[in-house]
């Protein structure tokens, strides 16, 4: 049976995208598609993987290509692969050995733009975040799009999508976690609050921040101080800024 036929595929685009699902080797790959023109350094390194992979490779115009991604935003790259490949919840939660008490997840509610999530993947990965959680219907999935965003973060990242997050928190509290949640009317700085240890980190969504519900089940809020006429952050850059102080605090302190 032809496995194309039986795998829901998606086209990537982008060469960091394309080239780090190469790497990563999570996804089956059954279509390389590039537009000729100058071969760059990235290029020739996605062209020989693909090559080792016995992967075909496709010469397409800039039309075809924005036909099949949906976009003109392809760098010139694309890729028919599988979907990204989910993680599962218990995977990312029990992570690690169990004496080991200095994880550090990211929990994202209500984000809608790719490129705030993309943004959020790209600086987890950076940090060393043991997995991400999205809400199956609060969030945007993870796409084409956010790869492309993420610069191909999205490949090497551990994600899982649940259906309920108040649940999720819950699991996560009896399992020893603390949970943080990022808002703006906290009179809790971030660089006061204790981020090492077993912590899930929650960012809301760019207008609305974090449901009522899921702010109320967190440990603990924080926020970012501030100083100018504009009062807030977007999501990603507060939550890289979260991010960052929890690797300070672990690694640099």
């Amino acid at each position: 049976m032809d496995m194309e036929k039986t795998v829901k595929t998606e086209i990537l685009f982008g060469i960091n995208p394309v080239l780090e699902a190469l790497n990563a080797g999570r996804r089956i790959f059954f279509e390389v598609y590039i537009v000729k023109k100058k071969i760059s350094e990235r290029l020739e390194r996605m062209l020989a993987l693909s090559k080792e992979k016995k992967i075909p490779v496709q010469g397409v115009e800039p039309s075809q290509l924005k036909f099949l991604a949906g976009t003109d935003q392809h760098q010139g790259v694309g890729a028919r692969t599988s979907g990204f490949p989910l993680s599962g919840i218990s995977d990312i939660i029990d992570s690690g050995q169990p004496e080991d008490t200095n994880h550090l997840l990211l929990l994202v509610d209500n984000v809608m733009d790719p490129h705030n999530l993309g943004a959020l993947i790209r600086t987890a990965l950076c940090v060393g975040v043991d997995g991400i959680i999205i809400p199956k219907d609060r969030s945007v999935p993870p796409t084409p799009a956010v790869s492309k965003a993420s610069a191909g973060a999205l490949e090497h990242i551990r994600l899982a999508r649940i259906t309920n997050m108040v649940t999720t928190i819950k699991t996560l509290k009896e399992k020893g976690w603390w949970v943080a949640g990022m808002e703006i009317a906290s009179n809790k700085s971030i660089f006061l609050s204790d981020l090492t240890g077993r912590l899930a980190i929650i960012i809301g969504g760019e207008e609305k921040g974090m449901r009522p519900l899921v702010k109320k089940h967190c440990d603990f809020l924080m926020s970012i101080p501030q100083k100018g006429p504009v009062n807030s952050l977007n999501a990603s850059v507060a939550g890289a800024v979260a991010m960052y102080e929890a690797f300070r605090q672990r690694h640099l302190s």
